[in-house]
């Protein structure tokens, strides 16, 4: 091994569902220590913790302030599949390598947007709120089969709540990404969804439900701000279960408020735990960064990452190192 010991896992939970990433730990012949806070740290919390550690099991805490004090750190391995937490290209300065899951994160955040794809527009939770105050009004809301659905990315998630689409024959389907997705719109026609590659802008004037499913890159910053807010019909849904930063948290409250859109749902946000003021509105529906949170999905995700930091510390071949194009796009 290149090394026995200071292994330290910051993401929470860990091993709380299910004890095959510890018990992998514990046959490793490493050395590890486990967030002892019980909750999501903040980035001097992980820089002061992990100051000493040569690899990290890594959540969305934040690393810049670790990777750029460590004088120590090899390894990241990214419980997860964003990466907007971690400096990518200092890693490459400091020659520290960054392991992550893309695929274990997949279906469970694709269900729990097909969930909010029925929650939001037909106001499930707005009933559940009036009920509780003794009110009754039954509210009206529009089916996915009657709805043009606006997907932004189609990549790994993207591309999985489209093949779900396919069983709610939805009226069209518009998609938009950086790439040509030909080859999976030919594919997603051949299971019978009308399906169309489309600019942004057609896509947000065009579409009853907007879903975005893009990284948190220097490009996509704010990629939802008020121009684009503008295009949306004020009859429309917007769902963010991609990344904080990536819809201006600001600009959307402000037109959320207005019923400049009829509704939003929310997983993420630019700080967590959130505490902003969405939660003064009664038409969005917030959670708490768990598209992720199945017990199948965390313990693939666990299992992977500890998986691939072993690999690393026993000289093996990693199978999920950062692509290259990942570094491109990274902000810092």
């Amino acid at each position: 091994m290149k090394s026995i010991a200071n292994i330290f896992v910051s993401t929470y939970p860990f091993g709380k569902f299910d004890s095959l990433p510890l018990d992998l730990l514990d046959r490793s012949g490493l050395s590890y220590t486990i967030n002892p806070l019980n909750r999501k740290l903040t980035s001097e919390e992980v820089s002061d913790l992990a100051k000493d550690s040569v690899g990290i099991i890594a959540g969305t805490e934040n690393l810049q302030l670790l990777v750029n004090r460590s004088k120590n750190l090899q390894f990241i391995s990214r419980v997860g599949i964003g990466l907007d937490s971690v400096p990518l290209r200092l890693c490459r300065e400091k020659g520290i390598k960054v392991s992550y899951t893309p695929d274990a994160v997949t279906l469970a955040v694709s269900e729990l947007v097909m969930g909010m794809m029925i929650t939001l527009p037909r106001q499930v939770a707005w009933a559940d709120r009036q009920l509780r105050r003794g009110d009754w009004t039954r509210p009206v809301g529009i089916s996915i089969k009657s709805a043009k659905i606006g997907i932004v990315g189609l990549g790994r998630v993207g591309f999985s709540i489209a093949k779900m689409l396919t069983a709610f024959s939805p009226t069209k389907v518009y998609i938009c990404d950086i790439l040509d997705k030909s080859n999976e719109i030919e594919f997603l026609r051949s299971m019978g969804l009308v399906i169309e590659q489309v600019p942004l802008d057609f896509l947000l004037e065009s579409s009853d439900i907007v879903s975005i499913h893009v990284p948190l890159t220097s490009l996509t910053r704010n990629l939802i701000k008020d121009r684009e807010l503008d295009l949306m019909k004020k009859t429309s849904y917007l769902i963010n279960f991609s990344r904080g930063g990536i819809v201006n948290e600001e600009m959307i409250y402000n037109r959320l408020k207005n019923f400049g859109l009829a509704g939003m749902a929310v997983d993420v946000y630019e700080k967590e735990p959130y505490k902003g003021k969405l939660r003064e509105l009664e038409n969005v529906v917030l959670t708490q960064h768990m598209g992720s949170c199945s017990f199948d999905c965390r313990l693939a995700m666990e299992s992977q990452a500890t998986e691939e930091l072993i690999r690393f510390f026993q000289s093996k071949s990693l199978l999920n190192e950062v692509p290259e194009f990942e570094f491109e796009n990274s902000e810092f």
